[in-house]
C-alpha cells in the first residue's frame, strides 16, 4: 500500500467525506449492475449523513458495531471500511469502498486487513460479506481476498460469501 496513506478511525468531522465517497463508489460500481433507481435507494438509506455520524459517534458502542475506519491521503478521506461480530465468532463486513482513482493500489486489502485485526481481536474465526449477485462487481476483490460463496446462505438477490480467518 501507498506509505503516504494512513488507515485510521474515522473521525466526527468526517461524516461527510464518508457519506461523499461511499455514494460515489456505489453509483460508479453498482448504477450499471443495479440500475439507478435502486442504487439511489440504497445510497439513500445507507448514506445519510446524519447516519454516518451516529455511525462514527458509536463506534465502541458493542461488538456488533466496530465502527467505521478509513484511508486517509493528504488529508482526505480515499477509502471506507466498517464491520463488527455477526455472532459468536462470526466476523461482518459491512462495507469497504475505495475511490476510484486510489484502487489497485493495496487500499482495500489493507482496509480489509484492519477490520480483519479488529474482528480477529473479539474472538471472529471467519469472516461474511453479502454481495448483490452473481455478476457483483466486488466479487473479484473479493475472491483474491479468500472469500467464497456460501451457496446455503445465498438467495436470488444476494450471495453470501464466507472466509476462515
Amino acid at each position: 500500500m501507498d506509505s503516504t496513506v494512513e488507515l485510521r478511525p474515522a473521525r466526527q468531522s468526517e461524516a461527510v467525506a464518508i457519506s461523499r465517497l461511499l455514494a460515489d463508489c456505489w453509483r460508479q460500481d453498482y448504477a450499471e449492475y443495479l440500475g439507478g433507481q435502486r442504487t439511489e435507494h440504497l445510497i439513500a438509506t445507507y448514506c445519510p449523513v446524519g447516519r454516518i455520524t451516529v455511525e462514527i459517534s458509536g463506534s465502541g458502542a458493542g461488538d456488533g458495531w466496530l465502527g467505521w475506519l478509513v484511508a486517509d491521503h493528504d488529508e482526505q478521506v480515499v477509502g471506507a471500511a466498517a464491520g463488527g461480530i455477526a455472532t459468536i465468532g462470526s466476523g461482518e463486513v459491512y462495507t469497504l469502498c475505495v475511490a476510484g482513482e486510489h484502487r489497485r493500489r493495496g487500499i482495500g486489502g489493507g482496509l480489509l486487513a484492519a477490520l480483519t485485526e479488529q474482528q480477529q481481536g473479539r474472538g471472529a474465526a471467519e469472516q461474511w460479506v453479502g454481495a448483490h449477485g452473481p455478476d457483483d462487481p466486488s466479487l473479484p476483490f473479493l475472491s483474491r481476498q479468500g472469500f467464497t460463496a456460501d451457496a446455503g446462505q445465498s438467495s436470488p438477490t444476494g450471495i453470501r460469501l464466507r472466509r476462515t480467518l
